[in-house]
């Protein structure tokens, strides 16, 4: 039976996944227009339209999860389901946690000045790599979330049978733990997109830092617009980075079930596994202008119309 304390949990993740959604949307709306009318997409919009999609999806999928789980619990935990719900959220949290390593990667490639002919050869050849990119993880993602097909299935049975029946076959041991080799191999490349990046995020954290402290030696003692964009995204990069490790390991605890579901350690995840994504969106949108000026003139355009209407 669900405790309090798990329904509190569940009814904040809600909360915090709506606000997800909503910011989500501004950014896939924003980025959308961009690409609108243009022969080609420019990279940094194709990354952004792939992460708030799926981090959209994810989020939508999240609030279902957490209903049936109110709502609907018993339900919920039919096999069929259980297996549909545990292959969504692997393959949906497994894109976002790519998308946003190549963000990383991204913002890394544009903004930090290094010389080597290696970083000077991507920088150049960025834009051409980046559907690829966004290809290879959605891959990486389906791969990954395939073998939970049989897991679901095989934990299901190990829940709901006698333990003299689950312990009385070597077959079925030999099964399972080939099965749980099936499924660490299939997801170690998972920890691809978090050497990714915090590789990417450090080096970008360094080249700011380093010509931010020349600007503040050269600096004549006014204030230097230049100065304060360099410290607002070294702020912004420090926050992805820490998001970023927050939501990994939750992902990993709660696709592996690491607690028991809906305990106290379990519901806490379930809080942290859905405010990362809602933060990261909200930083986005305040270190981006673009997103930033969205939101007014939607509703400046609504306000215009309803005057419209009403004379």
């Amino acid at each position: 039976m669900m405790t309090s304390f798990a329904l509190l949990c569940l009814s904040i993740a809600i909360i915090e996944s709506l606000a997800g959604i909503l910011g989500n949307g501004i950014i896939l709306a924003a980025s959308s227009l961009s690409c609108l009318g243009s022969k080609t997409w420019p990279p940094y919009d194709m990354i952004m339209i792939s992460l708030s999609s799926s981090k959209f999806i994810l989020q939508s999928w999240n609030i279902l999860d957490y209903l049936m789980n109110i709502f609907y619990a018993d339900f919920f935990y039919k096999e069929n389901l259980l297996k549909a719900a545990k292959i969504m959220f692997t393959f949906l949290s497994y894109s976002s946690l790519w998308f946003g390593a190549w963000l990383s990667v991204f913002y890394c490639i544009k903004v930090a000045s290094f010389t080597q002919s290696f970083f000077i050869w991507l920088k150049l050849r960025i834009a051409r790599l980046v559907p690829w990119m966004l290809l290879t993880s959605w891959l990486c993602s389906f791969t990954a979330a395939i073998p939970f097909t049989w897991h679901v299935y095989s934990v299901h049975e190990n829940i709901t049978a006698p333990s003299s029946m689950t312990n009385s076959s070597a077959w079925t041991t030999t099964r399972k733990e080939n099965l749980g080799l099936l499924i660490l191999i299939c997801n170690a490349g998972i920890s691809m997109p978090l050497i990714l990046s915090v590789v990417s995020s450090v080096l970008l954290i360094r080249s700011l830092w380093i010509h931010t402290r020349r600007m503040q030696n050269n600096a004549s003692g006014f204030r230097d617009p230049s100065l304060e964009a360099h410290m607002k995204a070294i702020k912004s990069v420090c926050s992805f980075l820490f998001l970023y490790i927050i939501y990994f390991i939750c992902v990993l605890i709660i696709v592996f079930n690491v607690f028991s579901a809906l305990s106290n350690a379990d519901s806490i995840c379930v809080v942290l596994m859905a405010a990362c994504p809602t933060a990261h969106t909200l930083v986005l949108i305040w270190s981006n202008p673009k997103f930033q000026q969205l939101p007014p003139k939607i509703w400046h355009h609504i306000n215009c119309h309803g005057r419209t209407a009403c004379m």
